[in-house]
């Protein structure tokens, strides 16, 4: 992406609702080389961030509902939640939870687009949202997949602003022209169990061998690794738990 830092109506965070934490953050500090710290206090239920270095990039929580789906989320960074939820609903979207504060570090909540993709709001406070993006194991593209493609460029434009580089492929998300993300419309190949969703995906220095690492280690393949005609190589695979994810080369945008 061509963000390299959280920006209003850009991609902030990314975070994994998994039904085993120990072992998804395992599993993940093994792939790309996290630094899990768990919050000790018990209201944070869990709650892990991943850790390159000494910035932030990524978290995973348990599953904190029964409905819960084990999967990747996305937040986008907004100035005030309260008046994002609104433009939300206005343009046709549910809000599921919240606005809520987390304790002092931002006011937080979680929507439907109309085609039935989830996503986060994020507002900050003393937590901006990952600290590095598109080096190796930090979030560097995030993608939607969606039944209503029409309907979904209509709604983020409304809500977040966002512009459109649409070719006959391939449609990309902007911040006033600088590319973070893309949108990919879910045909007869995608089985109708799989909801629309956003993806988040990773750089890495090696999509081949990060998904034959994600297959020794229990997981699996979803898209073999591809190169994809003038863009990045890439791979879209599963955690053990069943969570898809996307990886890229670092320093290609998608």
């Amino acid at each position: 992406m061509k963000l390299d830092k959280p920006v209003p109506g850009g991609p902030c965070w990314t975070e994994l609702g998994t039904s085993d934490l120990e072992a998804a953050k395992r599993f993940y500090a093994d792939l790309f080389g996290w630094r899990p710290e768990t919050d000790p206090r018990q209201e944070a239920g869990g709650y892990t961030v991943a850790h390159l270095g000494d910035a932030p990039v990524a978290a995973i929580s348990p599953l904190y509902q029964e409905s819960q789906p084990v999967a990747w989320n996305v937040s986008f960074a907004v100035a005030d939640a309260d008046t994002a939820v609104d433009a939300v609903q206005a343009a046709g979207g549910t809000v599921v939870l919240g606005p809520m504060d987390v304790f002092d570090v931002g006011r937080f909540a979680v929507a439907f687009d109309p085609t039935g993709a989830a996503f986060q709001l994020w507002q900050a406070r003393a937590f901006p949202g990952a600290g590095l993006f598109n080096a190796p194991g930090a979030l560097g593209w995030v993608e939607l997949l969606t039944r209503a493609p029409d309907r979904a460029v209509e709604f983020y434009t409304t809500v977040f602003g966002w512009t459109v580089n649409a070719s006959e492929h391939y449609t990309q998300w902007g911040i006033e022209g600088a590319d973070f993300g893309g949108m990919v419309a879910m045909d007869d190949n995608f089985p109708h169990a799989v909801p629309p969703h956003w993806l988040p995906y990773f750089a890495v220095e090696d999509v081949d061998a990060t998904a034959n690492a994600t297959v020794g280690a229990g997981g699996s393949i979803l898209m073999e690794p591809t190169s994809v005609p003038q863009g990045p190589r890439i791979a879209v695979l599963r955690d053990p738990q069943g969570a898809f994810f996307g990886v890229h080369v670092a320093g290609e945008e998608g």
